[in-house]
């Protein structure tokens, strides 16, 4: 009988997204064999923008990408305040959540992270599979056997699940968490970089509760009008350009130049906020929850992608940090799988739960139309306790 302290530890990732191939990346450096299956054929590799703060930079470089994230972004390190004609009346010091030799915060077009990511995942050496899907998951005492969508399957120590806010694994495996609407929607557009446009702007009433742009290179930005909900099929998708430039028609500053450049229904992406917590284990024996399967935010606090590769870099770190899973019989400390499961959601659990509480208050108050919320307050106590490493 094969040894399990010596024989290869096998995972599938079932999700290639920032969690998904974060956690790829991570374990093969690791040495652990790693299978990476992703629903879609193209990779995902799709979006406007996203905002990464210092704490997601930090994983970042733990990966080994973050020279390509740099060269690819737009750093800045301030927040401005402005009123809906465009006057900015404060600029904020944005905390530096990843250590003082990272940025605050950098602006990136989703669609390039998105290939570093994946030429990352490329390199580390692990098989990837595109347009598959783990239909079943049979588990036993000594492991997990996925079948998938192509008529295949295979035989994995551990299965970590990165599919996302819908992920299909967590209902898979009985935990019945799902997302909630938290009564906000956003509007997103890329659009060419304004002169002098150098960091994100918030202008808080108008029409919308948010209108706000991040740059996310020299030449682009990625720009976001913030509303109550509407019944998304009351919204022509062939409308989504002429209903974004109504929105922000009311707006100064550099928003008449943004709005000029929206032309391109298909380029505009109209998304609900949505909110989950799976307060309970992550895990069920053999299968683990990654990213937003196991939690989502509004993207009011710009800490989603963060805490999904902060996911990534635990749970590598407790897995990589035993040669071993399986500590039956044994005489020494090792801890066996459910016990490293365990203290990855032990790690985890009160530092998203803060973030999460703190993304959808800060959305409520609008929505309840609060004037004395302690908006700087709240932010500034969660970033600050973000600098911790998690």
């Amino acid at each position: 009988m094969t040894d399990p302290r010596t024989r290869p530890r096998t995972v599938l990732v079932i999700g290639g997204g920032a969690s998904g191939n974060a956690v790829t990346v991570l374990l093969r450096r690791a040495g652990i064999t790693v299978d990476l299956i992703e629903a879609k054929p193209d990779w995902n590799v799709l979006g406007s923008g996203i905002t990464l703060q210092g704490n997601a930079l930090r994983v970042l470089r733990e990966l080994g990408v973050w020279d390509k994230v740099q060269e690819s972004g737009y750093a800045f390190d301030s927040v401005g305040l402005a009123t809906p004609d465009g006057h900015v009346f404060h600029v904020q010091q944005d905390i530096r959540t990843g250590g003082e030799d990272l940025p605050a915060t950098i602006g990136m077009q989703r669609p390039r992270l998105q290939e570093i990511l994946c030429e990352a995942v490329r390199a580390s050496g692990a098989t990837v599979r595109l347009g598959t899907t783990a239909d079943e998951l049979v588990q036993d005492g000594a492991g997990v056997t996925a079948r998938f969508s192509d008529g295949t399957e295979g035989r994995y120590d551990l299965v970590v699940a990165a599919d996302g806010l819908n992920s299909l694994t967590r209902a898979m495996i009985g935990i019945g968490e799902k997302p909630e609407p938290t009564g906000m929607a956003i509007w997103r557009v890329a659009a060419p970089r304004p002169a002098g446009l150098e960091r994100t702007d918030l202008a808080f009433g108008g029409p919308c509760y948010i209108a706000g742009y991040c740059p996310t290179s020299e030449n682009t930005i990625y720009a976001y009008l913030v509303e109550a909900n509407r019944d998304r099929a009351s919204i022509d998708p062939a409308s989504y350009a002429d209903e974004m430039r109504r929105l922000a028609a009311p707006y100064g500053g550099a928003w008449p130049e943004i709005a000029a450049s929206i032309t391109d229904p298909a380029k505009v992406n109209y998304t609900w906020f949505d909110r989950l917590l799976v307060e309970g284990s992550w895990h069920r024996g053999r299968v683990v929850l990654v990213g937003d399967a196991a939690h989502a935010c509004p993207p009011t606090l710009a800490q989603g992608a963060a805490m999904s590769l902060e996911d990534a870099s635990v749970l590598a770190e407790l897995l990589s940090a035993q040669e071993s899973w399986d500590s039956s019989g044994s005489l020494d400390s090792r801890d066996s799988l459910d016990d490293l499961l365990t203290r990855y959601h032990e790690r985890r659990i009160d530092r998203v739960r803060m973030v999460v509480e703190a993304s959808v208050q800060l959305g409520q108050w609008q929505l309840d139309g609060v004037r004395d919320a302690d908006v700087p307050g709240l932010i500034g106590r969660t970033m600050s306790a973000l600098k911790e490493t998690p």
